[in-house]
């Protein structure tokens, strides 16, 4: 068996740009699960992948020729079965041996074993290893079929067969080092043939050894493999063109650049001056989305009036090149200079009324009435901060304006951006004109949270308003499916109610956006189903940040209705879970909960006459004794002293469990202890849920 590196290559028409980065990683992934499978790969492999607009490859160090022979034992029938009664083989046995290829075995060439409850014959063998080219056809097709193709695209070959890829597919490489592989696709045979670049590449180029194929491509080809290589190229050429400046390079930007190019240029471009006078988030969006250019901006962020674009075609004369793009960028930052100056011709507050006659959904009404839903909840939620009522509710009176301006019109993404720019505009309070944009925040993980106080009141309010209408008419999340972005909507109310401490219940926050339904006949409260749904986005919230989930459960487990503190709250139970008591009073709360769950009476008074035992007597008195002090630790949202606190009435739990019959005979004791038991459950969890912290 000869270890030599492996290649594979699929050359085709030029690929999904958006997709090409994840084709490639899913076409190298399946080639090399498949071998490895098939045990072809030694432990030590490398596995690189490439892809460029016109090819998707994999280059395999460590492949062997052939695998391993392998040591093979199979089960044949039952002995019960195999043997008949004077003890020769059976005709089951020999139909099953000649199944298995195995005709010629005798039984003496058997193991006879007991399997389960009965004994079987088994047959062990070696069994050739396979080659190369049969396991790679296979591993080529398997891989093939798994890509995360986003449309097939239905073609001819030459021989008139129809087959299906993402494009047309011309050419198929299978080196094993020097050698080709005898595999094929889509009718297609493999050889050591590929392309290079269109436009500066040579002709036809032929890869002598697997090894051979970056240097290749990139000495012959004008082809730069690897799509990591090439999009660090580009931004590294981006950064070394900014200079002084930055140059805004989303990375969703960077990656459909560096699928559009396989030897990219980088070449600097400038427009008139006076389209910076239309709000620079305008320029920037159209650069970015229509023409794939990269934006720069001045060390303060102001955009400047040059930009970058990375081209295809290397030459010591682009001044072509670059007049062309600035000629077909022109066009396009006049119709946002249009636009903008049109909007401006009308108020946002006039532009409000015709919010009557968009739909929002045909089950909850026309935006005009969300607007509406959303003035009310924003005017509640201020009230309860204690804010400004007036600038809450003007701001959710314009906040989706900006929808009928032509600018979000033509740029959907704009929407709020804008919002503000009018706002500003038409002498609205600052505060009124920043959360036109900051009632969308956070908009992604991550992102940031509104700054102004109205802005934050806005975005709970819109956001419980879309949560809490759209789960209210039977549109919730299903598997992937959020049509709505509900997750990001808790995501956000959550982020906010906690980054931002803010003293309000969850619960009433919901409510009250439920109450703003009660004409709708559509509608149907959500409750506890929406709630557990923001509870569990809660869990993931403080996964994400290096909590435990027992650590997690043990907060969130109560749905605590106040937010603001629940950071503080972990803390305090990261602090308990570390100390020796720990452990023990976890595992007794965990069995006070199953008690009290078991009991349906109602919780009485403790009667102390009835503590007759001096465990029982012993625990009263301790939980009498920490319970003010816990109350004012918990009082001062001082959780941590709290949770201290509980933890010296240890022994005193303890002894109780080690010395007193909780489910006495007599019905009166029973229910006493059972009422001492609730009194120490319900201070062991003011603070958190500890019974989660059992093992």
């Amino acid at each position: 068996m000869m270890n030599q590196p492996l290649l594979i290559e699929l050359f085709t028409e030029e690929l999904p740009p958006k997709a090409l980065s994840k084709l490639g990683e899913a076409f190298a992934v399946g080639i090399v699960n498949s071998l490895k499978a098939r045990d072809f790969i030694e432990a030590d492999y490398v596995a690189t992948s490439f892809a460029t607009p016109r090819r998707l490859a994999v280059l395999i160090t460590n492949v062997r020729t052939t695998s391993p022979d392998q040591h093979c034992r199979e089960k044949v029938l039952p002995v019960s079965v195999a043997l008949d009664a004077n003890g020769n083989a059976s005709a089951p046995l020999l139909k099953k041996l000649a199944a298995m290829g195995f005709a010629d075995v005798q039984i003496s060439q058997l193991e006879r074993a007991v399997d389960g409850k009965a004994e079987s014959f088994f047959y062990s063998y070696t069994a050739a290893g396979l080659t190369l080219n049969t396991a790679l056809q296979s591993a080529i097709e398997e891989s093939v079929a798994k890509l995360p193709v986003p449309k097939l695209m239905t073609y001819q070959r030459p021989d008139g067969s129809s087959v299906q890829f993402a494009r047309p597919v011309h050419s198929l490489i299978a080196l094993h080092g020097p050698d080709i592989v005898d595999v094929g696709f889509m009718g297609l045979k493999a050889d050591r043939i590929t392309m290079g670049h269109r436009f500066l590449s040579e002709g036809k180029i032929s890869i002598a050894h697997a090894n051979d194929y970056v240097d290749s491509l990139n000495n012959s080809g004008k082809v730069i493999a690897s799509f990591k290589q090439r999009k660090e190229n580009i931004r590294s050429q981006l950064m070394a063109h900014a200079g002084a400046d930055q140059v805004l390079m989303p990375d969703a930007l960077l990656d459909e650049v560096t699928a559009l190019v396989e030897w990219p240029v980088v070449y600097e471009c400038h427009f008139e001056e006076i389209f910076l006078s239309v709000p620079q988030e305008c320029l920037i969006l159209t650069m970015q989305t229509n023409q794939k250019y990269f934006a720069l901006t001045d060390q303060s962020g102001k955009l400047r009036p040059r930009f970058l674009i990375v081209s295809n075609i290397a030459t010591d004369t682009p001044e072509q090149i670059i007049r062309g793009n600035e000629t077909v960028v022109r066009p396009r930052l006049s119709d946002a200079k249009f636009f903008f100056e049109q909007d401006q011709k009308k108020t946002l507050a006039s532009r409000a009324l015709g919010l009557s006659n968009v739909v929002y959904h045909n089950k909850l009404g026309s935006q005009a009435q969300r607007v509406e839903r959303v003035q009310k909840l924003a005017g509640y939620i201020a009230t309860q901060l204690d804010a400004d009522v007036t600038l809450a509710q003007r701001a959710a009176q314009l906040a989706k304006a900006d929808l009928l301006t032509d600018m979000v019109g033509e740029f959907p993404e704009l929407q709020g951006i804008m919002g503000s720019y009018y706002a500003r505009i038409d002498g609205e309070d600052a505060q009124v004109a920043l959360a036109m944009t900051e009632h969308y925040q956070p908009r992604f993980a991550g992102d940031a949270l509104p700054s102004s106080d109205t802005g934050t009141i806005l975005a709970l309010a819109d956001k419980c308003e879309t949560l809490v209408g759209i789960w209210g008419i039977g549109l919730q999340p299903t598997g992937d499916r959020d049509p709505f972005a509900l997750r990001r909507h808790a995501l956000g109310v959550l982020r906010i109610l906690i980054e931002k401490q803010l003293p309000l219940h969850l619960s009433g926050l919901l409510q009250h956006a439920a109450a703003l339904f009660a004409d709708n006949a559509s509608f149907s409260y959500p409750g506890e189903a929406l709630t557990q749904f923001i509870y569990d986005r809660l869990r993931g919230i403080l996964k994400e940040r290096g909590y435990s989930p027992a650590e997690v459960e043990a907060v969130v487990a109560p749905q605590p209705d106040f937010l603001s503190n629940i950071m503080q709250r972990l803390s305090a139970v990261q602090s308990f879970a570390a100390l020796p008591e720990a452990a023990a009073l976890a595992a007794a709360n965990k069995r006070i909960t199953n008690i009290l769950k078991k009991t349906e009476q109602a919780y009485r008074i403790v009667d102390t006459a009835l503590l007759i035992e001096d465990a029982e007597r012993a625990l009263f008195d301790a939980t009498e004794h920490v319970s003010s002090k816990v109350q004012t630790a918990y009082a001062a949202g001082d959780f941590n002293q709290a949770l201290q606190i509980l933890a010296t009435i240890r022994p005193q739990v303890d002894a109780f469990f080690n010395d007193v019959m909780v489910m006495a005979e007599d019905l009166e004791l029973r229910a006493n202890r059972i009422a001492l038991l609730a009194m120490l459950h319900g201070i062991l969890n003011q603070v958190a849920d500890i019974s989660k912290l059992a093992a």
